[in-house]
């Protein structure tokens, strides 16, 4: 240990700290952008999810009517049996009997013909919504399609430079200790991506907690290396650098 340069080791430290910093921030943007591609495709879906809920909608609305349309025909038919058995009977009594009953039945195909009526303004309704929500999802697909393929191409970049930074950190792994190596990459792993850090001012560089004059001048004495009390992130002087 003796033989080793502190002050040295710092300085390749320091290099090494600006790489493992982008290879942190990169890593993040490709943890985050999947989710990012992922909300957008839910948005997306619950859009045309609910185009879909119209469209179901307007067929049941239009079975509901055949329904209706059959259940009108049945009264018609009601109503022409009706008439035809008025002509057969014998008593004023019957007579009445069967003319309300041809007026109730009336009655109740009026009814059904307004439900009917009311359904082709709902299917109408609910069709130029459709229309509405066509163009929506058409516009919204577009959308989706065109800023997914940016975030892939975001991510496809950021892998290519993830390698490109990594090469560059291999190159510098063999100037630096092994044993110091490992005890900044164990701060590192721990400490959003920052190990090392300048002091600011009488501030550590990490998490900003005052650093008493003697650990500053322990610093500056380059014997080894002065990590952080709060953080422990290892610290030093850049102008010493």
């Amino acid at each position: 240990m003796t033989q080793i340069s502190i002050k040295d080791q710092i300085k390749k430290l320091v290099d090494l700290q600006k790489i493992d910093a982008e290879i942190y921030t990169v890593q993040i943007g490709l943890t985050e952008n999947p989710a990012v591609i992922e909300e957008l495709k839910r948005k997306f879906e619950a859009t045309k999810a609910h185009l879909n809920e119209l469209e179901e909608k307007f067929k049941s609305v239009q079975l509901k009517r055949k329904e209706l349309e059959l259940e009108m025909k049945a009264k018609e038919d009601d109503i022409a049996k009706a008439n035809t058995q008025l002509t057969q009977l014998k008593t004023n009594k019957e007579y009445t009997t069967k003319l309300n009953e041809i007026a109730s039945i009336k009655a109740d195909k009026s009814i059904i013909e307004e439900k009917i009526l009311l359904s082709y303004d709902e299917t109408d309704a609910i069709q130029a919504e459709i229309s509405k929500e066509k163009v929506a999802v058409g516009t919204g697909e577009k959308q989706y399609l065109a800023r997914k393929k940016e975030i892939e191409d975001d991510i496809k970049l950021m892998e290519d430079r993830i390698k490109v930074l990594e090469s560059q950190r291999k190159q510098l792994l063999p100037g630096v200790d092994r044993t110091l190596l490992n005890r900044y990459e164990k701060v590192l792993a721990h400490k959003d991506g920052l190990g090392i850090v300048p002091l600011n001012g009488n501030s550590c560089g990490g998490c900003n907690m005052n650093v008493p004059p003697q650990t500053i001048n322990a610093i500056k004495m380059h014997d080894q290396l002065i990590e952080c009390e709060k953080c422990l992130r290892i610290m030093y002087l850049e102008d010493d650098l």
